[in-house]
């Protein structure tokens, strides 16, 4: 039996008394690459937020690790929405980055020459070293993105949790995650990504989460991703089999 990484059981979030999320069940595996997919509004947002305790559960339990959230926070990198995110904040693409160690560090011990050095790394890795003292209001959508995974990347995280990272972005920052992500479970490391393009999700993902407010089905790719189940989540639209 495959190893569960994350386990969520009767979860439970509303907004303003109207339910989001309603008695989920879900278990996620470890060293996956786990696609959440829905239509708008079912919650997929919500989920990985409430997964991370950024979202007030009405009911419901989290383990990550078999631990509560709190006991692993340096070992969760966690990507938000890019439309989320206050872009005119003043900041250059390396303090980005090197946001990814302060987990590591604590928020009153300054980064060292080591720290530095793998934020660097990183920003090598995605092609962005020579934007590194660029303010990040200066970057193009997919160049913002890719510094993203930078800090990721120079975090080291176990569990890689992302909120439609390849919305929006140009081919080059969409293969850069994608191989990221192929990369990190190579390593052993489990990514949970919310994701809008049915078409790719064969290439992209080994396993999936198929939501709708309430879970429809989930699992291998191989075995859960047909048209049969968007079609119970209200989500079959383009979708080409």
């Amino acid at each position: 039996m495959d190893d569960i990484i994350i386990k969520v059981e009767d979860l439970s979030i509303a907004y303003d008394d109207k339910p989001v999320l309603w008695d989920n069940d879900i278990d996620i595996v470890k060293n996956s690459r786990t696609a959440i997919v829905g239509p708008n509004g079912a919650g997929k947002s919500t989920l990985i937020k409430g997964i991370l305790g950024l979202k007030k559960k009405l009911s419901g339990k989290v383990s990550i690790m078999g631990k509560d959230i709190r006991e692993v926070k340096k070992e969760i990198a966690y990507i938000p929405q890019s439309s989320s995110v206050n872009w005119d904040f003043p900041t250059t693409v390396i303090d980005v980055v090197l946001m990814g160690r302060y987990v590591h560090l604590g928020w009153i011990k300054r980064p060292a020459k080591s720290d530095l050095k793998l934020a660097e790394e990183a920003l090598e890795k995605i092609g962005m070293l020579e934007f590194k003292d660029r303010q990040i209001s200066q970057l193009s959508g997919g160049q913002k993105q890719r510094v993203f995974i930078a800090r990721a990347i120079a975090q080291d995280a176990t569990i890689y949790f992302m909120d439609e990272p390849l919305a929006g972005v140009d081919n080059k920052t969409e293969n850069v995650i994608i191989d990221f992500l192929k990369e990190a479970q190579k390593k052993g490391k489990t990514s949970v990504v919310v994701h809008h393009d049915l078409n790719t999700v064969k290439d992209y993902f080994d396993h999936i989460i198929i939501l709708n407010k309430r879970v429809v089905a989930q699992g291998k790719v191989e075995d859960v991703f047909t048209r049969e189940n968007l079609r119970k989540a209200s989500m079959v639209g383009d979708f080409i089999v």
